[in-house]
């Protein structure tokens, strides 16, 4: 009988495979080839799953954004705002291996979208999916009477999504001057301020 392969898995297989070797070797070196020798599997048989670079690297991009999301609608919520704040931009920093590879990779794609339009426009994509979160988490919050109802909901998503990727960016490429909990106790002692009635 022949071997059922689920299109869906080995194209994330490919995707992960694509992030192992932009760790790596960088963006540069993330050829179709390479990939597919990380993977496993010939030059032709990825071109099964991939047409293009483009189409794999897009598809590797949006893998992050998508296991991130994924995560967070799977997290144990308790139901406390603020806490379940926390949690939820925990899942953003990268607090451990597959978290940090998230982070590296996308700042690899956002350090090339300054120069190369396609990735520039799916980074943007995201970018606006991370922002609109943030605004709706304050909106909550604002819903909820849990902060001030004047308090410019534009400038605090901004703010807090400001902060959020700061923090990736230094703790991924300066690990010895931010640690992990220093980068958490940052997002708490922000939420903590945000919460306070005014």
């Amino acid at each position: 009988m022949p071997k059922i392969v689920n299109h869906q898995q080995r194209k994330e297989q490919i995707a992960e495979a694509a992030w192992r070797v932009i760790r790596r070797d960088g963006l540069d070196g993330a050829t179709v080839r390479r990939i597919a020798e990380e993977t496993g599997i010939s030059f032709g048989s990825l071109r099964h799953y991939f047409v293009t670079q483009d189409e794999l690297l897009a598809f590797a991009m949006r893998l992050v954004s998508q296991r991130a999301n994924h995560r967070i609608k799977n997290l144990p919520f308790s139901g406390n705002p603020r806490l379940d704040m926390e949690m939820i931009i925990a899942e953003l920093v990268p607090l451990d291996e597959e978290r940090r590879c998230e982070s590296e990779v996308w700042l690899v794609f956002a350090g090339k979208a300054i120069s190369d339009p396609a990735i520039r426009a799916l980074s943007h994509e995201v970018h606006d999916e991370l922002r609109a979160a943030f605004r709706q988490m304050i909106d909550s919050l604002i819903t909820g009477k849990l902060i001030r109802e004047s308090i410019d909901v534009e400038y605090e998503a901004g703010r807090l999504h400001a902060l959020v990727d700061g923090l990736v960016l230094h703790h991924t490429v300066y690990p010895e001057q931010l640690s992990q909990a220093q980068m958490m106790s940052i997002i708490s002692g922000h939420l903590d301020r945000l919460f306070q009635p005014v």
